[in-house]
């Protein structure tokens, strides 16, 4: 009986066995992409949940204070440059620390950089009794600006404006090799150097036949929004409001078709572009009006030594990119990453230190089309810019830009706004 029993359960198991081979053909590591590409990233995945706890948190600790609402406009003022200035020493300070590391004269850099050790400790501990303030005066500066310009629900802004600064993942951007298109976009842990970004871009290249680039992003449209620790009031003034505008058009189709619509991406990238410009300056205007940059020289562009044109960076690029689109479109790949990479050298060469140019650098680059350059001839962002300029105000710019889930919408909309004029 005991025999029997146990040769049913062998019977069982092989049936079971079988069952599974019958069901799933493939197994995964072999037969999906997706799966072979996160495990190729691994632990590196970045983890938005702890990220998510630990915001909310502080941003509730920072909600149950406010004791800034009581502070006048110029302490406010002050608090945010103080607080910019620490984030500029605390850099300053790592990097000398770096350098005595690297340095191979320094035998001990332990003890060679303990003072500089201490005084970023320092600043670090300040940094982090400042920082709540320091975002919620900008936050509060940025929504005032909202308001102005019709963003607001019972006379608040809405969605409340709400970021953290904090280090940001990078984002490992993957493109077919035949055209450029953004089909994965894993964020990663921060802090990967260059050599394990490097050998991760490989690994995808030679295993998955996909072009890959780790690439460094200023912010992410989360909740509150993740913006980069920066010391530029300005630069973190636009991006505050460009997250935001990711977050306010979230329920509308230019968010939804997102992840599945390049073209809609683009969309929603270059809307939000806009409206980080725009709002950004008037904040700086308003609050910081001696952070306002000095006009665009009317004088023309400076000449080399040799009189040549100086490199146009943005035109130099755009020509790179409508030249690749024509090469893969006729199906010459090997040819177009070749000449990529002459390109790169030639942008290096004039002190633009792009570490790969391949197709994955045009699918994240091309998607923000507020200005030229990445996207080379790509008719989206030319016609999201032709409808701010045809909308009488941001708001008005902003609901128009909103329902478009299409390519095919967007030229339409265009058309109608052109036909009212």
């Amino acid at each position: 009986m005991r025999w029997r029993r146990l040769l049913r359960g062998v019977n069982l198991l092989i049936l079971i066995l079988l069952f599974v081979i019958i069901a799933a053909p493939e197994w995964p590591a072999f037969g999906d992409e997706d799966y072979q590409l996160r495990a190729l990233v691994g632990l590196r995945e970045y983890d938005f949940v702890v990220w998510e706890l630990q915001a909310i948190a502080a941003k509730a600790e920072a909600l149950l204070a406010r004791d800034h609402i009581y502070w006048d406009e110029e302490t406010q003022r002050q608090v945010v440059l103080d607080y910019l200035d620490l984030v500029a020493h605390v850099g300053q300070i790592e990097w000398e620390i770096q350098q005595i590391y690297v340095n191979p004269d320094i035998a001990d850099p332990e003890t060679a950089s303990a003072g500089l050790q201490t005084r970023l400790a320092s600043h670090q501990a300040a940094l982090k009794d400042v920082q709540p303030f320091a975002e919620a005066i900008l936050q509060d500066q940025v929504a005032a600006v909202l308001t102005d310009e019709g963003f607001s629900l019972g006379g608040e802004t809405w969605p409340p404006v709400m970021m953290h600064m904090t280090p940001l993942p990078t984002i490992l951007m993957v493109s077919p090799r035949d055209r450029i298109e953004r089909i994965y976009g894993i964020p990663l842990v921060h802090g990967l150097s260059i050599p394990q970004r490097e050998a991760l871009e490989t690994a995808v290249f030679e295993n998955l036949n996909l072009s890959a680039l780790v690439v460094p992003i200023g912010g992410l449209g989360l909740y509150p929004s993740m913006i980069m620790e920066t010391s530029s009031l300005n630069w973190l003034a636009e991006v505050t409001a460009h997250e935001w505008a990711h977050i306010w058009m979230a329920p509308y189709p230019v968010s939804i078709k997102y992840a599945t619509d390049h073209q809609v991406r683009t969309m929603n990238e270059t809307t939000a572009s806009i409206l980080g410009s725009e709002i950004g300056q008037k904040v700086i205007a308003t609050y910081y009006p001696e952070r306002v940059p000095p006009p665009p020289s009317s004088d023309p562009a400076p000449v080399q030594d040799d009189d040549a044109p100086a490199f146009d960076f943005r035109a130099e690029m755009a020509e790179t990119r409508a030249r690749v689109d024509e090469l893969l479109a006729a199906g010459q790949i090997g040819t177009a990453e070749a000449y990529m990479e002459l390109r790169r050298q030639e942008f290096v060469e004039n002190g633009y230190q792009i570490r790969k140019l391949n197709q994955a650098y045009f699918a994240f680059y091309g998607a923000y089309a507020d200005e030229p350059g990445a996207t080379g001839t790509d008719p989206v962002g030319p016609l999201v810019q032709e409808v701010r300029q045809l909308s009488p105000t941001l708001r008005d710019f902003m609901k128009t830009m909103a329902p478009i889930g299409s390519f095919a919408e967007l030229q339409k909309v265009v058309g109608e706004l052109k036909a009212e004029r």
